[in-house]
């Protein structure tokens, strides 16, 4: 696997991730704070988020299919972009896993 795979889902992991936990932030300061402004924040942030978890659900499907990992662990990475903060964990864990099956660049030249 391409060093490029991991990457790519990493940096959509995180992006993902904190776009989640701006749109609770805003979700609460709509709902229950009633800040003014926060309606609009909410609506932005979460139309963000919503079109990068989709590209974050290909680069994780992509990762997942590539690591060969059961139907259940390539569920539970593609459900981590929507509960706040699971996703840091999730990529933690997956980056480490799947680091002994990155290529090293002299493996390619090879």
């Amino acid at each position: 696997m391409k060093q490029s795979v991991l990457t790519r889902y990493r940096a959509m992991a995180y992006v993902t991730g904190v776009l989640l936990i701006l749109l609770t932030l805003g979700v609460i300061a709509k709902y229950a704070l009633d800040v003014s402004g926060a309606a609009g924040f909410t609506t932005a942030v979460g139309i963000a988020h919503g079109w990068l978890y989709v590209i974050y659900l290909v680069f994780a499907f992509d990762l997942g299919t590539k690591a060969k990992w059961p139907m259940g662990k390539l569920a539970w990475v593609l459900l981590a972009g929507t509960i706040p903060t699971a996703v840091f964990f999730v990529e933690r864990k997956v980056s480490r896993e799947v680091s002994g099956l990155v290529e090293t660049p002299e493996a390619v030249g090879a």
